[in-house]
């Protein structure tokens, strides 16, 4: 409520603050670079998932289904990675930068009208849920070579894995909650 009341405020002026106040404001600038940042990173996992897709179609021949199966759950690997960078540089940059001012724009994701600081770590935390999942199941997978000489993981390092996800779920649940706690009856996002 108090959000809708200060967007149908009418604009401040930047310039009629004080000195001090204005600068502090406006070192949210100093992200930008961050967020741009992410972005080269994006490429980056564009050309990786190209590049892995590429691998998959011109050796799908020799490819045994295990194999594809793997190189598949690294494609959905990247895609989630990458779906949790755009969340972070579209609403990070919503919420902590400037705002994007998409309200009326075809392809203006659902999720960005009503992001806040505490709506992006609960998708951060969901995001970082599936990408950990991803990677369990990929170990899962190649756990039935344990004991083998050509083994990828141990048990430990199974176990780790396991342990490590059921944390970040925990995780999850406790923001979840703690955010649960600190709206004001009646109100949700």
């Amino acid at each position: 409520m108090a959000t809708e009341e200060a967007r149908s405020e009418p604009a401040r002026d930047p310039r009629s603050l004080r000195p001090i106040p204005r600068f502090i404001f406006a070192s949210r600038w100093l992200q930008l670079p961050l967020y741009l940042g992410l972005i080269v990173a994006q490429v980056v996992y564009v050309f990786l998932f190209l590049k892995e897709l590429l691998h998959l179609v011109v050796e799908s021949p020799s490819v045994t289904e295990l194999q594809a199966m793997l190189i598949v759950l690294g494609l959905i690997d990247v895609v989630m990675i990458s779906n949790l960078l755009i969340m972070v540089i579209v609403g990070g940059y919503e919420t902590f930068v400037s705002r994007m001012e998409l309200n009326r724009h075809p392809d203006q994701p659902e999720w960005l009208s009503h992001v806040n600081a505490s709506v992006l770590k609960i998708k951060l935390a969901m995001a970082i849920i599936g990408i950990s999942s991803i990677h369990l199941l990929r170990t899962f997978i190649e756990a039935g070579s344990l004991g083998k000489p050509n083994a990828t993981y141990t048990e430990a390092a199974i176990m780790w894995q396991a342990i490590i996800h059921a944390l970040f779920i925990l995780s999850a649940v406790g923001i979840a909650i703690v955010d649960r706690i600190s709206q004001p009856p009646g109100r949700h996002h």
